[in-house]
């Protein structure tokens, strides 16, 4: 008997293999996906800073609103901006009268300092501070960029805790007094909120609803 026959239950050797399960498809090549230069802000920052640019120089030209773009996208490149959380609300009403009011304060204090200067008249500077009423560092940024664009003032230094600005007027009589220079510094904030911002950051700031300054504050009697 011969002792070469495979004792039972052991796997056979000479059995053929089972099938290996066939591929359902070709085998797809996975390649890394090539970066994609894209701002590292919004298209909104991006306008504005190309704004800003063209209103320092002065000149509506196509030259520098190309220019300001560029610069825009390499500043915000080299430095991108922080990422500020944005729940407000868009007035086109509000939008409106925050721009027609905004270029006529830059066009009547242009004029009002040339004639100053032309005079030879020297000017009364005085510091003021100026307690913001919104509790939002986008609007405490926003108010002091759109006030130092103003000829005649000029943030020099913001508590950002406090929503507090110190603001160097040119001159004190030219801006209509103390007074009216802190008025005017808060009307400034006021027409951005009333812009932009939400129902609940209005009343946070002490102002009824609405796109203008009629819709009043909370509380007052209208």
């Amino acid at each position: 008997m011969s002792s070469d026959a495979p004792a039972p239950g052991a796997p056979n050797a000479d059995a053929p293999a089972p099938d290996a399960p066939a591929p359902v498809g070709p085998a797809r090549r996975t390649l890394p996906r090539r970066p994609r230069l894209r701002p590292r802000t919004s298209w909104g920052a991006l306008a504005w800073l190309t704004g800003v640019w063209v209103l320092l120089w002065g000149d509506l030209t196509v030259a520098n609103a190309v220019a300001g773009l560029i610069v825009a996208l390499v500043v915000t490149w080299l430095a991108p901006l922080p990422r500020a959380p944005f729940d407000g609300r868009f007035r086109p009403g509000g939008v409106l009268r925050l721009v027609v009011r905004f270029a006529a304060d830059v066009v009547v204090a242009s004029v009002q300092i040339a004639w100053m200067v032309l005079r030879r008249h020297h000017p009364t500077g005085a510091v003021i501070r100026v307690q913001l009423r919104s509790h939002s560092d986008t609007y405490l940024a926003a108010t002091a960029g759109m006030v130092s664009l103003v000829p005649g003032s000029i943030v020099v230094e913001a508590h950002r805790l406090t929503g507090t600005l110190y603001i160097h007027v040119f001159d004190v009589d030219l801006a209509g007094g103390l007074e009216s220079a802190h008025r005017s510094v808060l009307e400034q904030e006021e027409r951005l909120l009333r812009a932009f911002a939400s129902r609940d950051q209005l009343a946070d700031a002490g102002y009824a609803p609405g796109p203008s300054a009629r819709a009043g504050r909370l509380g007052a009697p209208r």
